[in-house]
């Protein structure tokens, strides 16, 4: 159907595919969901696999895999099972940290990211006031008495209990502001005095722990500091949007998940004698989610094209707001039209539905609000347009 999917991307879903049959039973994905987190086993198998094919982290013969087939990779793991795994975020994060570090830190979080599947920081930039206005950053580093001094607070962080370091966006005090705010980041052992990190209780995404993290005073030496390649602000919001394009294609393979469940459950359910796949309404509610599905897979799709081949233009930030505004949303209702279709079933843990409902609406939050896509897209609609 889609003739950018050449034979070489449907290895790669086949690879994906294969892995998920392995190991994404029901059984076992919600001991990990208790568990708030995958077992080695399955992350070593991960780093192991074939694919290498995500930019900085695998490479093959050939280069490296673009986005688009970072995005079918991400899709088919979502949809085998029919959760949200750390993959994505791992390997975005990991990416974020190619950018910034200078050879020998990238190499050293590389290596140890293959040796045991977990990548050993954890970023923090969200804060709690600031939410999607990134550039209202309070958390800051500056010169007191002699000594640089980090203050500030992070909210969502993920695996900020367990990584022995953390990657801490902070605006630099000391420098002189321009366009934009004066944007460090830093690399900080995460037993620093002064770091504090309280874990969060949330709704889904249950295998992806979340924390607070307060940083008090906490002294920081120079050496953390990572250079980057440009500066600042600009540099992190390309990978904002790759984290959206990210996030929609677990959505997208979410709601997938749920369509196929629900088409299943239909067709054994019995009731007034017949299944009820056969019921006018059960088969109008599934032809209006497989639509939702097709909508969905063109945003996603065409968006990763666009910006893997053109790069962060003015036209693909549209693209991606506009796709982060259709998909979780859409994705949402999808999941919540299969939860119907399971009855009173789809509301327990018997199912995985309910557990996809969750996620799907968790990410009409994660990456950049509903809302918050609106007031990107529209000055940008306003401009093309010519006004």
């Amino acid at each position: 159907m889609y003739s950018e999917i050449t034979p070489k991307h449907r290895e790669l879903i086949d690879e994906m595919r294969s892995f998920g049959e392995k190991h994404f039973s029901f059984e076992n994905i919600s001991r990990w969901k208790k568990d708030a987190g995958l077992p080695d086993e399955v992350v070593k198998d991960f780093v192991n696999l074939d694919f290498k094919g995500f930019n900085v982290v695998h490479r093959d013969e050939n280069g490296t895999y673009d986005l688009f087939a970072q995005v079918l990779v991400i899709e088919e793991l979502a949809r085998a099972a029919g959760a949200t795994l750390p993959f994505a975020n791992d390997l975005l994060n990991l990416q974020i940290m190619g950018e910034f570090a200078d050879s020998d830190r990238f190499d050293m979080v590389r290596d140890r990211y293959f040796s045991d599947g977990r990548l050993v920081f954890a970023l923090a930039t969200t804060e709690p006031e600031g939410g999607s206005d990134t550039m209202q950053m309070k958390t800051s580093v500056r010169t007191e008495g002699g000594k640089l001094v980090l203050t500030g607070r992070k909210t969502f962080v993920n695996n900020g209990e367990f990584t022995p370091y953390i990657l801490v966006a902070a605006i630099d005090a000391d420098a002189e502001i321009k366009k934009y705010p004066p944007l460090s980041m830093w690399l900080l052992p995460h037993d620093l005095p002064g770091i504090g990190v309280y874990p969060i209780k949330k709704a889904g995404q249950s295998m992806l722990p979340f924390s607070d993290i307060v940083f008090d005073n906490v002294e920081v030496d120079e050496r953390y500091r990572l250079p980057g390649s440009e500066a600042g602000f600009p540099q992190l919001f390309r990978w904002f949007e790759t984290g959206r394009i990210f996030t929609c294609a677990t959505a997208l393979g979410l709601a997938q998940a749920a369509v196929e469940d629900a088409v299943r459950y239909a067709s054994e359910r019995k009731a007034f004698g017949s299944a009820i796949f056969d019921f006018q309404i059960i088969q109008q509610m599934i032809v209006d989610m497989e639509i939702d599905l097709s909508t969905m897979k063109d945003s996603v799709y065409r968006t990763a094209i666009e910006v893997g081949t053109r790069g962060h233009t003015k036209e693909s930030r549209l693209s991606v707001a506009l796709m982060k505004r259709l998909v979780p949303a859409r994705a949402t209702k999808v999941a919540s039209d299969a939860l119907q279709i399971f009855g009173g079933r789809g509301y327990t843990n018997e199912e995985r539905v309910s557990s996809i409902w969750r996620d799907c609406r968790g990410f009409q939050i994660a990456e950049g609000t509903d809302q918050i896509m609106v007031r990107i897209a529209a000055p940008l609609i306003k401009e093309r347009y010519g006004y």
